[in-house]
Order: C-alpha cells, then sequence, then structure tokens
C-alpha cells in the first residue's frame, strides 16, 4: 500500500527565510503579488520589510490586512472581491494560522468562484487558486504545509473544514526569527496546537510510515523546547526548534490527519470564539486519557519523543507519563478551563449535543484511536469544565 505525500513546492527554512521572497517569486514567474496579512503583522513591521524588500527588486504589490482571527466567510469577502477586481498572479501569506487559512480561502475563492460553503468537505478541492507562499509568524498551527483551511459560518457558527491540493501553499519560507516577538500567551497556545498536531498524527488510523517519521521528530523537537520558548521569548535555540517541529508536525498531520482533539476543538472556537490553539490546549489531557486504551504503544512512543519517558519504560510507565506531562504543561503554560475562560456554563452546556454533532460532522473523531458517539464527546465536554 503506497502513501500520496503532499508538500509545498519550495520550502525555505531557517534564519531569514522569509528574505528570500524575491527570489521565490522569480522562480515562479510571479511579478504582482497581493500581501495577505492582518494589522498585527503591518503593526510589527513585517510587513513593509517585505515590501520594501520587494520594491527593492522592481516587484510592486498590494496589501489586504483585514483578515480576523479565526476567520469567517464575512472577513475574507474583501479580499476575495480585490483579487477577482485586480490582476494579481501571487498571494504572500503573512501572519499566523488565521491569515495564512484567510489567504488559501481568498486565493480558491478569488480565482475559481462560488461560495465558501461550496469547499466544505467532504468535497476535495483540487483544482488550484492562485499561488500562495507563506510565511508563518506563529509556531504552531503549521497551515503553510498544509492542504486545509477552516473558515467559520458565522450565520449558523459552523467552523468549516477545507480540504485539498488546491489550498496547499506553492511556497512556504519558515523563519523563526519572525516568532521573537511573539507573546507569551500566542507562544504557549500556537505550542501545544503544533504539538497536538504531531501527537494526533501519529496515533491517527491513517497515519504512515511518512507521517509517523515527521509526527516523532517534531514531537523531539516541541517536548524540550516548548517550556523555554514560552519562558524566554527571546530564545533562539528554543524557537527554532519550535518553528521547525510546528512546520514538521504540520506535514505530519497534513499527510495523515488530525483525530479527536481537532473534531472538539473546532466547536469551541465557533460558538465561543477561544482561539483554535488554546482549545485544543484545554481538550488533549482529557481526549488522551479517553483514547489512549486503543493505542497504548502509540501514546508509549509520543512520551518516549517527548524526552518524558525512557526507553525501557513499560508502555503503562510511559503512558502515565504522558498523561502527568500533559497536566503539567496545561498548568505551567496557565491553560484556562472553559470557565475560566470567561465562557457562560449554562450557555455551554447548552450548546453541547449540537457541537457533538458538528464535531462528529468533521469527520475528524473517526480518525481518533477510539471512535466515539456523540454521549461520550459530550461527556468529554462535561470534563472540560
Amino acid at each position: 500500500m503506497s502513501t500520496q505525500v503532499i508538500l509545498p513546492r519550495i520550502m525555505q527554512v531557517g534564519a531569514d527565510a522569509s528574505l528570500e521572497i524575491p527570489n521565490v517569486l522569480a522562480s515562479l514567474g510571479c511579478k504582482k503579488p497581493l500581501i495577505v496579512t492582518d494589522k498585527v503583522m503591518v503593526g510589527l513591521g513585517y510587513v513593509s520589510t517585505i515590501e520594501t524588500l520587494l520594491f527593492n527588486h522592481m516587484i510592486y504589490c498590494d496589501v489586504f490586512d483585514d483578515t480576523v482571527p479565526e476567520p469567517t466567510v464575512q472577513s475574507i469577502m474583501a479580499g476575495v472581491s480585490q483579487v477577482r477586481e485586480g490582476d494579481y498572479d501571487a498571494i504572500i501569506a503573512i501572519g499566523g494560522g488565521s491569515p495564512i487559512d484567510s489567504a488559501k480561502a481568498i486565493a480558491i475563492l478569488g480565482k475559481q468562484g462560488g461560495t465558501m460553503r461550496d469547499y466544505k468537505f467532504p468535497r476535495i478541492v483540487n483544482d488550484p487558486g492562485l499561488p500562495i507562499i507563506a510565511i508563518p509568524t506563529t509556531a504552531g498551527t503549521g497551515s503553510e504545509v498544509t492542504k486545509f483551511t477552516i473558515i467559520t459560518d458565522e450565520t449558523c457558527d459552523e467552523k468549516m473544514l477545507c480540504v485539498g491540493i488546491g489550498f496547499m501553499p506553492v511556497a512556504a519560507l519558515v523563519d523563526f526569527n519572525l516568532t521573537l516577538s511573539l507573546p507569551q500567551r500566542s507562544t504557549a497556545d500556537t505550542g501545544i496546537d503544533a504539538l497536538t498536531h504531531a501527537i494526533e498524527a501519529y496515533v491517527s488510523q491513517k497515519a504512515n510510515h511518512y507521517s509517523d517519521s515527521q509526527a516523532l521528530a517534531a514531537m523531539r523537537l516541541i517536548g524540550p523546547h516548548l517550556r523555554r520558548a514560552y519562558h524566554n521569548g527571546q530564545d533562539k535555540e528554543a524557537r527554532e526548534a519550535m518553528m521547525l517541529g510546528s512546520t514538521l508536525a504540520g506535514i505530519a498531520f497534513s499527510n495523515a490527519s488530525v483525530a479527536l482533539v481537532h473534531g472538539m476543538s473546532r466547536p469551541i472556537g465557533a460558538f465561543f470564539h477561544v482561539p483554535h490553539g488554546l482549545s485544543n490546549a484545554m481538550l488533549l489531557p482529557a481526549v488522551t486519557a479517553f483514547s489512549m486504551p486503543s493505542a497504548p504503544e502509540r501514546y508509549a512512543d509520543c512520551a518516549r519523543a517527548m524526552g518524558i519517558a525512557e526507553e525501557l519504560d513499560s508502555t503503562e510507565v510511559a503512558n502515565g507519563k504522558l498523561l502527568d506531562e500533559l497536566h503539567a504543561l496545561n498548568n505551567e503554560l496557565a491553560v484556562p478551563t472553559p470557565e475560566q475562560f470567561g465562557i457562560e456554563r449554562s450557555h455551554f452546556f447548552d450548546q453541547l449535543p449540537v457541537m457533538a454533532e458538528q464535531a462528529l460532522a468533521s469527520g475528524s473523531p473517526n480518525n481518533n484511536p477510539r471512535v466515539p458517539d456523540a454521549n461520550e464527546i459530550i461527556e468529554l465536554y462535561k470534563q472540560l469544565w
């Protein structure tokens, strides 16, 4: 049995990789890009650096900086209109997962037309949009190397998963220097997001030898360095390890799939506007405990890769250490419960049946080692409170 592996055509990894963008555009034959980003990236000066760099190479670009955290259908439409009215030949996506996810949607809708719901899974989107050059500024989502985007339909609070080669960036410029200014909260949330990607890819029923190699490598980088990056944002060694770990985790889950944590995470984000990485962090310990009996050896491998279990530890001991570590990590990185986040209890519990339904409809729970029914998902949500 063979495995199809989908990756960006070009990957530039390491310090100052983002400065290679004029050469990347030239290699793609692109001369008029649209930068898709948010106002934080503009404020930090990252966008002006890219604009100046391009200008010095006689490349002229425009900027769309109205993307928002947890992108919605409405939030991307101005960008879609700009693409449809312009004559751009590429999109440069700069930022965390939200700007890159927004850019993927804008690239497809701007070129192919239709509405976002037309592209919702189970449709597989292989038709190309405008070529995307992704420049991530967080070590977490892995969106720069995935064939997925998630856009919320705000009319019904549904996070729509969209899948296909059409959403894969043509190039990924992975520059850890861009994460040095990342706030502590974002470092924690995106870092646990990356860890979740690696673990879920490894335990997924769609795991394969290729994705396994990427997931284990990611855990070896993230496990020893997440706390360091959280406590000292200027620790370049930790930031570099987290950035590469995040990208490898993105490659792993893009070529295997995520599972129950992500299936349950999306409705929390859609209904209560919890950032994606944070909702993953809320869920990871409880979902791991639920799933572990169905894949104990796989979870033990995760513990060993993260450096929290010894090679000679039994599967049972390694699994215990993994659960202890996930709880300790959430405590040290100040991951709140839904109640501590400020969600109203009655509102949370009232939405549980719909959230469970949406989680199952996403398809991700079916990839889990232990596939839950709706009642089990509701019970897991209750455990979070």
